[in-house]
Order: structure tokens, then sequence, then C-alpha cells
């Protein structure tokens, strides 16, 4: 099964993930498929940048996402909509 998930980075204390496609039997920062972005809890300025033609491309394909990524994928599509010129 693939999975899209968060893979750690950054230093102690100071929490980078990046958003990865990736097996579900390999590592938590191990091998990936592809990144299709980011999430730096942090930064509240840019906390969260996702390549989402990709995103959705994987869910067609039959990825699932963690319960953390639907959360920023709801955000992002939720933040696309109330930018969105009417």
């Amino acid at each position: 099964m693939v999975k899209i998930r968060l893979a750690r980075g950054g230093a102690k204390k100071r929490p980078y993930y990046r958003v990865v496609i990736a097996d579900a039997r390999s590592k938590r920062d191990g091998r990936f498929i592809e990144k299709v972005g980011t999430y730096n809890p942090i930064d509240k300025a840019n906390k969260v940048n996702l390549d989402m033609e990709r995103v959705q491309y994987w869910m067609s394909v039959g990825a699932q996402p963690t319960e953390r990524v639907h959360k920023l994928i709801k955000e992002v599509e939720g933040a696309q909509t109330a930018t969105a010129p009417a």
C-alpha cells in the first residue's frame, strides 16, 4: 500500500517535515517515491507547501494520506478556495 505521509527533518526541538509518497512498509524517514511538499510547524507564514496536482494524482491511484496529512490537505484546499477570485 502507498501512503502520503510526513518524513521528519530538522534539528532537535526544531522539526521540519517533508510530505512524501512512500510504501507503507518503509521507515518513517526512509526511502520514498516522491516528495510532494513541506510542512514547517514552527514558521507561521510558510507553514504548508503542497503540490496539489501530484497529491490529487497519487490519491486517484490509491495512495492513502495519514491523518495529519489529510488535515494539511484540507487546510491547503481551504486556503485556495478562500483566495480564489469570485
